[in-house]
């Protein structure tokens, strides 16, 4: 088994399946962040940002020196293409699956509970969106793709610590600004 560093070397001297292999080792990953940054609403734009950027990492993976590993190299790619893709799409609304809509439609509690929960669910987003796009990132690989700090400090390139501050940071950031909404945080 090659390291990235290897494999790397052999695609550069036109070692396809070598990529191929970086590919499989990094894709799910990539995925991962680019859906940390956009939302899990945009999964299929999650997926395009992973192609855009396997495709230009293969552009130019010759011009890779290897001053920092492949994997940072790759995940700073996607965090600038999610992040420019997010700010061109900001206005669109959010991909909803037939699951979603169908459990949305079948829901138990009143108009009244649903209005309240809806209400609380969208300042909860507005809230999270006015953060630093490093702390958005660093919430959604927490809690909604269960991420480890290890993972999610990898993936933002970040030491562990910091990733562990990041999270602690936006939490308490959330809270207040939630305070402010008139919602409690219990």
């Amino acid at each position: 088994m090659h390291s990235d560093s290897q494999l790397v070397a052999l695609t550069q001297a036109g070692d396809q399946h070598a990529f191929e292999e970086l590919v499989n080792r990094h894709s799910r990953r990539v995925f991962r962040l680019a859906v940390s940054i956009l939302g899990r609403e945009f999964v299929p734009e999650a997926e395009d940002v992973t192609q855009e950027v396997f495709l230009k990492a293969h552009n130019a993976i010759q011009s890779f020196r290897g001053d920092a590993a492949f994997s940072s190299w790759l995940y700073r790619i996607t965090f600038n293409r999610a992040v420019n893709l997010k700010e061109r799409m900001r206005f669109r609304i959010p991909h909803a699956e037939a699951a979603v809509l169908h459990y949305v439609a079948t829901m138990e509690p009143g108009p009244e509970q649903q209005a309240e929960t809806a209400q609380r669910q969208r300042a909860l987003a507005e809230c999270i969106h006015s953060l630093p796009e490093v702390y958005q990132s660093a919430l959604r690989l927490y809690y909604w793709l269960g991420a480890s700090l290890e993972e999610v400090a990898q993936l933002l390139d970040i030491p562990e610590n910091t990733a562990k501050s990041y999270l602690h940071r936006s939490r308490l950031l959330l809270q207040g600004m939630l305070k402010q909404r008139g919602y409690s945080c219990d």
